[in-house]
């Protein structure tokens, strides 16, 4: 143990990273971030932050902050792709907010980042230092960068999302494309305007693809992600700027108020769909992996944030109470995440397939579905309290 207590190094400064760092910090725990990029962007643009990572927020302090730049849903909606029908609408608003404790936040990632930032000492931010690898020893790890560089510390903490450099110190795998492309960009508040009064999650469900918006940037702007069926989407780059009508085209014949928002986009950015197989594990002796790291997910339960932000939570709350057995706490770390990671990746695997089912008799039952759970009590399993065992860690 390094002298005045553990030092961990995190990789990447994403959501799971900076919110890692900042509970260490405030748990006396030395921390320092190394960051690939040399700025800090808004990759992704909008995020859907449930009452289970917005607790985590507000815990941290950040919730002033937050409810300035984010928008509270009112209701998640879902319509039929091509008259509009409505299938479901899910109030949350304040019925959230009495019933889990926080709101069902709406956010640029930038401003989320940007709020996370404010909560992290200065000093502790590296840019420019993409990692390339860990060597372990008995008592230390020893980070080592592309550009030849090292630091040394007590733990590591990988953050750095699906294409993960720090995974493979703990699992030997691969991503998975998931057949899927998805199209993502940002349209003035005016292609939306009943959002002004009802800021909410649109979700639209056709064959073969799906459509998801929502408002951002304290109402100035409409997040969109198309997502289309595209069985070579997993050899390209991993995101490319598209001519804006390629997105359109993909939605011809889709109703007017969807197609709406994505004729509105000035540019438009393609991803691949890529998640990973479950792992057994999330940490050797002295690496641990959070977020997309730990667990990449496809984004059809909207939980990558949330999940990241949990994992950020109790990695930190056992690495405060019990700072002299770091291995011991990594395997504690690994059995209370385990079960409910591998829970939420499995049904945003299984919404693949019921997202975009081609219209007959599958596609009605969904629907029925849709229209029998309209209620908040069906979404308590994921937007209830997952993190209360790491508060009082087990002893031992």
């Amino acid at each position: 143990m390094s002298a005045g207590g553990p030092h961990v190094a995190v990789v990447g400064a994403g959501v799971s990273g900076l919110a890692v760092a900042i509970m260490l910090r405030r748990r006396g725990v030395r921390c320092d971030i190394y960051e690939r990029s040399g700025t800090l962007g808004a990759v992704g643009a909008g995020i859907q932050l449930s009452p289970n990572g917005a607790r985590i927020l507000h815990e941290l302090g950040a919730e002033p902050a937050v409810r300035r730049s984010a928008l509270t849903a009112g209701a998640i909606e879902t319509r039929r792709w091509d008259d509009g029908r409505l299938l479901s609408r899910v109030v949350h608003g304040k019925s959230c907010e009495d019933r889990f404790r926080a709101p069902y936040y709406l956010v640029h990632r930038a401003d989320l980042q940007s709020c996370l930032l404010d909560l992290l000492p200065p000093g502790r931010l590296h840019l420019d230092r993409a990692a390339s690898g860990v060597v372990e020893h008995a008592d230390r790890v020893e980070l080592r960068f592309a550009d030849g560089g090292s630091a040394s510390a007590d733990l590591v903490v990988g953050a750095d999302g699906v294409h993960s450099a720090l995974r493979r110190a703990v699992v030997d795998d691969e991503p998975v494309f998931a057949g899927y492309s998805v199209y993502r960009g940002l349209v003035p508040a005016s292609a939306v305007p009943s959002f002004a009064e009802d800021p909410r999650v649109m979700f639209w469900f056709g064959p073969g693809r799906h459509l998801t918006y929502y408002p951002v940037s304290s109402g100035r702007e409409v997040h969109f992600s198309a997502v289309c069926a595209d069985p070579a989407g997993g050899a390209g780059p991993r995101s490319a700027s598209v001519d804006v009508g390629e997105v359109p085209a993909r939605f011809a014949g889709w109703h007017r108020d969807a197609r709406r928002v994505l004729l509105g986009a000035e540019s438009v950015t393609r991803w691949g769909l890529f998640d990973r197989d479950m792992s057994a594990r999330l940490s050797t002796s002295r690496v641990a992996l959070v977020g997309d790291a730990a667990h990449p997910m496809l984004p059809f339960l909207s939980q990558g944030a949330s999940q990241a932000l949990e994992d950020a939570v109790v990695l930190a709350g056992l690495l405060g109470a019990l700072p002299d057995d770091v291995p011991g706490t990594l395997r504690r770390y690994e059995e209370l995440r385990l079960p409910r990671t591998s829970a939420v990746h499995h049904r945003s695997r299984l919404r693949s397939g019921s997202f975009h089912l081609a219209d007959g008799p599958e596609q009605a039952e969904r629907d029925a579905g849709l229209a029998a759970r309209q209620d908040l009590a069906h979404l308590d399993w994921l937007y209830g309290d997952a993190v209360s065992a790491a508060r009082v860690p087990a002893a031992g």
